[in-house]
């Protein structure tokens, strides 16, 4: 709001009904105080960010459940954590409440939260989407490693952002004027804000396109189009709002439907992310998983996961650690006879896949027969079975192994 031309000598405070009909005056607008619609607004947005919370426990809670692991929750636990604190930026930046005391500090609310996490959201959408695109796209690894360097990347080049317009001067970024209690910030600054974020998700959307063909058992493409559909709607409305209504902060309708907007797209896209698996687990789940791991066995450890059977050769093995990044470690794996007929499985008693099913889950279920699920990431198997190593084939523990089970394999 270009109101800095009145940022002079500090003037008494005027009352709330004089201030609305000042800036009405000034602005030619209906310019409406914070009130109790305000504060039902702030509380629905509140009750929709605890609907999300108990989503996210639920999800950690049932962390075993292997469609649920495989969404990497970390990641986006932070993605939820990011639109929490980017709603309590709105709640000074669309002025819901009086700007006075603490709320006064426009620089800290508008740049370090309304701004700052805005950016970290689509950051930590773009690291998660990088994730998938490196290992089913590039074949390279992310381990809990490169999710501590992009965690940084996005930390260091957010911070290096505000940290620049907290030290240009108030009166060309945000400042507070104490005359009508109102956050002033500037049509540059809203300019540059506006196009960093398109930025931001342009880049997310190439990313997005490239996820279109990884293997169905990862693949996010669908809900990754429906999370980009939502933020270029949000984008849109933003430019609109700030670009074309200028002081839309001073107009109760306006206000609210911003904030809303804001809360509804951030808390929708943590729902797009995981909320089918989370559904299907409470009302499906045993058929769910079933289907979900047979996705998985049919992608094939040779397709999915570039497992070749020469020991000669140098393959990618791809698990999934504790904190659901996917990882490739370069090894030569050996899954020819030979390993099924040093791990017990050779037999004709232990055969997992004697009928056409790709994983016989029922009937694991209801006979004593031992469950093959060496088809999948280590992070998502139901035990840690480790054969005997093939001649030649190098193993991931160098430890050794512990003593045989009484059937025969070896338990990690």
């Amino acid at each position: 709001m270009p109101v800095t031309e009145l940022r002079g000598a500090v003037q008494p405070r005027i009352g709330a009904l004089q201030r609305e009909k000042l800036i009405s005056s000034m602005f030619g607008i209906e310019a409406t105080n914070a009130d109790e619609d305000d504060t039902t607004t702030l509380i629905v947005c509140a009750c929709l960010f605890g609907l999300t919370a108990i989503l996210l426990v639920y999800c950690w809670c049932n962390y075993n459940y292997r469609p649920i692991r495989a969404k990497n929750l970390v990641w986006t636990s932070l993605i939820y954590l990011s639109t929490v604190l980017w709603f309590i930026g709105d709640i000074t930046t669309n002025q819901h409440v009086r700007l006075v005391g603490v709320w006064s500090h426009c620089k800290v609310w508008v740049l370090w939260f309304r701004v700052l996490f805005t950016y970290v959201f689509a950051s930590m959408t773009i690291v998660r989407f990088y994730a998938l695109d490196r290992v089913f796209n590039q074949k390279k690894p992310f381990t809990t490693r490169s999710s501590m360097i992009s965690f940084a990347v996005v930390v260091v080049f957010n911070i290096s952002y505000c940290l620049v317009n907290q030290l240009i001067s108030d009166s060309l970024t945000v400042g507070y004027v104490p005359s009508l209690e109102v956050c002033n910030i500037t049509m540059a600054f809203r300019i540059a804000a506006i196009t960093a974020q398109w930025v931001l998700w342009t880049g997310c959307g190439v990313l997005i396109f490239r996820l279109r063909n990884i293997q169905s058992s990862f693949n996010e493409f669908y809900e990754s189009i429906a999370i980009f559909i939502v933020i270029i709607g949000l984008l849109l409305e933003t430019t609109v709002t700030n670009l074309h209504y200028e002081y839309f902060v001073f107009e109760k309708k306006r206000r609210i439907e911003k904030t809303v907007v804001d809360v509804v797209a951030g808390t929708l896209v943590v729902w797009l992310f995981i909320g089918h698996p989370v559904f299907m687990s409470i009302f499906y789940r045993k058929e769910y998983e079933q289907r979900w791991l047979e996705r998985l066995a049919k992608d094939g450890p040779s397709n999915t996961y570039n497992i070749s059977s020469n020991p000669n050769g140098t393959t990618a093995y791809a698990k999934m650690n504790d904190f659901g990044d996917s990882a490739f470690n370069n090894s030569h794996m050996d899954f020819d006879k030979n390993d099924m007929m040093h791990s017990g499985y050779g037999e004709a008693s232990h055969r997992p896949f004697d009928n056409h099913d790709p994983l016989d889950i029922e009937g694991t279920l209801n006979t004593q027969a031992p469950y093959n699920d060496n088809l999948l990431p280590i992070a998502l198997r139901n035990n840690m079975n480790i054969h005997t190593p093939v001649l030649n084939t190098p193993t991931m523990f160098s430890s050794g192994y512990m003593d045989p089970a009484p059937d025969g394999r070896h338990v990690l």
